[in-house]
């Protein structure tokens, strides 16, 4: 409803005075009458204020929800959110699709079977969330990145252990694994799923190979998620779901890795991905011998190198003489930056002096060998 003036009646329509140019604008009901009583509310100068009901209030702050909703809105929602910032690692995703072809053929010639692997999903979660989401029963192995000094987890699903137990003990092609609830895995199941972990792991440090040289160890088996504690329950981690299929049998892997145990090798798996190359590049190896050869580099003649104190440097003023001890004949030293490169003897060549070498210094070359 438009007012137009305090006391005047107002039709459906948008009326203005030239006499009392402000206007209020308040809202109408489904009947396009004004309130209840007829009543046409004064005008106030200035703009009009809305004033929020409790109900609004309440789905802003997320206050007026149930204690059972899981999803929760408003300011509360910020506050008690356990979600995680994914940080991307764009390396980091491609060790794992270099995983994925690794594996197939790994686990291939591990079990004499075709094998189909797919890495599923990429997520980040807290560690607490994620032990309290892993399906019991599971089997969880602890491996430690002997380089980074840290700890990460594979955690092999119910299904997955069933079908490797079967596969490698001569079970059937087209049968469902016969699974037992309600008790722990045995000796035999334990071993021959840390086979399979092993593998997994030795194809994972191959995997990060070309980007950084890191070992992951084996440490020890779980099967109840609270002795598998690596981390605090509030540490971000980002966990990689890869399926494994064996015909009609198969399961699934998880991979959490800490934020924490990727911190050393960060900066090289924040690098952008350029191809589909591991190791050398030929091509790019010319390409950077050729623009080595026309770079222009400083080279700098050093007739001699003298340690003064400070207060003797504090002392020189226009037309101080600094003495040097080297002689016509006394060799000097060419050197790019701080490598030394040549040693040869001053001379002169009509007005410009000159510097004739006589001598390549070798540098010694690094050992490669253990």
């Amino acid at each position: 409803m438009v007012a137009a003036g305090a006391g005047e009646a107002m039709t459906g329509r948008t009326a203005a005075s030239s006499d009392e140019p402000d206007i209020q604008v308040t809202e109408w009901d489904e009947d396009g009458a004004d309130d209840a009583d007829g009543a046409t509310p004064a005008t106030a100068a200035g703009p009009a204020s809305r004033v929020l009901n409790q109900d609004e209030i309440d789905s802003l702050l997320g206050t007026g929800q149930d204690k059972d909703d899981d999803e929760r809105q408003g300011i509360l929602a910020l506050i008690n959110s356990n979600d995680v910032t994914y940080e991307r690692l764009p390396m980091l995703e491609v060790v794992f699709d270099r995983l994925e072809r690794m594996l197939t053929t790994s686990v291939r010639n591990f079990t004499s079977e075709n094998v189909d692997i797919n890495l599923d999903n990429i997520t980040a979660q807290r560690f607490g969330d994620y032990l309290n989401s892993v399906p019991l029963p599971a089997m969880i192995a602890v491996f430690k990145a002997v380089e980074w000094d840290n700890f990460g987890l594979v955690t092999v699903d119910s299904p997955m252990i069933y079908s490797i137990v079967d596969v490698l003990l001569g079970g059937r092609r087209g049968t469902v694994p016969m699974r037992i609830e309600g008790r722990p895995y045995t000796t035999i199941e334990t071993s021959l799923v840390e086979r399979l972990i092993r593998l997994v792991l030795q194809d994972l440090s191959s995997a990060f190979q070309p980007i950084t040289d890191v070992l992951f160890r084996f440490e020890r088996m779980e099967t109840n998620p609270r002795f598998a504690a690596i981390a605090r329950p509030g540490n971000a981690c980002i966990v990689f779901k890869m399926r494994i299929d064996m015909e009609d049998r198969g399961g699934t892997i998880e991979f959490l890795v800490p934020y924490a145990t990727l911190e050393p090798a960060r900066d090289l798996l924040l690098q952008m991905f350029m191809g589909e190359k591991f190791g050398r590049d030929s091509i790019w190896e010319n390409h950077l011998a050729r623009e080595i050869l026309v770079t222009d580099v400083e080279l700098e003649a050093v007739l001699e190198v003298k340690t003064v104190s400070l207060a003797f440097v504090a002392d020189l003023e226009v037309g101080s003489v600094l003495r040097l001890r080297s002689r016509p004949e006394t060799d000097i030293t060419l050197r790019c930056g701080q490598v030394e490169m040549l040693r040869g003897k001053v001379c002169q060549r009509g007005d410009t002096m000159c510097v004739q070498v006589e001598e390549k210094i070798e540098r010694p070359r690094r050992r490669t060998d253990d």
